[in-house]
């Protein structure tokens, strides 16, 4: 166990040379390299992409990721777009997990992939600093955890649905929007738990890809386009990093989308004060979802001015991605 303090450039370098042991000496070694998400990125990207292109192998750990789960810090520390600049790495496999099983399939995963099968890929996984009870793993989501998402909660078929999409921290807010959703509204919704939206971008452009080349041929179905389908209702996307994070797999899903997210400088403030400000608590949610409903002439404007009103959010407040 190495402590190398506040010393970004040097602990990338030890990771380093650690991750490519198994090549320079001929043994496996796993290092797992644990900082503050936006120095990680911020601060040595180009070393990350040094290691990549050196086909370290290890796990980046990105501790306190998020904009919202780091109670009382400033935007220094408060990491919003990690996994946009992760996203840009070809071999970086990218995850954003809310639950300890997650976190362990995915680790195990890594593992498998790179001392297994010695495949030249690395992993990031950011990690939230925040306390919330931790569920037991459903059946048979192992695959979807790795492929980037899965159903965490199946929706009751009615008239009004939504599909709500969350990673991270996010994950327990878009349950609460849900129960929220059915009971003051009547509107039910399926939540998945998205473990990386730039893992399901990159199946969807090679899936893509292929459909173009093979214009003979029936098309592949993306993985996201095929579990998300228009007639569950609207897409609401939600992650606790710039809209963009989430935006990501907008072009390959049949359904009408929004994205909910924490664009602008962070703020040093409780959870419950960020995520108003930035506008993706449980509160925003419902009204990103009945908002997405009338836009699709399945309930009245009314009903958006009555959330609105009923959860008291001011519609005048600052924009937080202004300057």
């Amino acid at each position: 166990i190495l402590e190398e303090g506040i010393n970004e450039a040097g602990s990338i370098s030890s990771f380093i040379a650690a991750g490519t042991s198994y090549s320079n000496h001929s043994i496996n070694m796993i290092p797992f390299f644990i900082y503050y998400s936006m120095f990680g990125f911020q601060r040595v990207g180009d070393f990350v992409w040094a290691a990549a292109d050196m086909r370290t192998k290890g796990f980046l750990l990105g501790g306190t990721a998020g904009r919202t789960t780091l109670a009382g810090e400033g935007l220094q520390h408060q990491d919003g777009h990690s996994h946009l600049m992760a996203s840009t790495i070809p071999n970086l496999k990218a995850y954003d997990p809310a639950f300890a099983y997650e976190i362990a399939v995915i680790i195990h995963d890594g593992l498998m992939r790179m001392y297994d099968k010695q495949e030249d890929v690395l992993y990031y996984i950011t990690l939230e600093n925040e306390n919330y009870i931790q569920p037991n793993m459903p059946e048979n989501v192992e695959k979807g955890i790795i492929q980037g998402m899965y159903l965490l909660k199946p929706s009751e078929k009615s008239k009004l649905n939504v599909q709500l999409l969350a990673s991270g921290s996010m994950v327990n807010e878009v349950l609460e929007a849900g129960k929220l959703l059915k009971s003051d509204w009547g509107i039910n919704s399926s939540i998945w738990s998205v473990t990386s939206f730039s893992e399901l971008h990159r199946e969807a452009e090679d899936k893509k890809r292929w459909n173009t080349l093979h214009p003979d041929k029936e098309d592949k179905p993306s993985y996201v386009g095929s579990k998300l389908q228009s007639e569950n209702g609207p897409v609401i996307a939600v992650s606790d990093y710039v809209k963009l994070v989430a935006e990501q797999i907008a072009p390959y899903i049949d359904c009408y989308f929004a994205a909910l997210g924490t664009d602008g400088f962070g703020r040093s403030e409780t959870r419950e004060e960020l995520r108003t400000f930035f506008e993706v608590n449980r509160y925003y949610i419902v009204l990103t979802a009945v908002e997405s409903l009338k836009n699709l002439e399945l309930v009245d404007n009314a009903v958006v001015k009555k959330v609105i009103a009923d959860y008291n959010l001011d519609p005048e407040k600052p924009n937080p991605i202004q300057v």
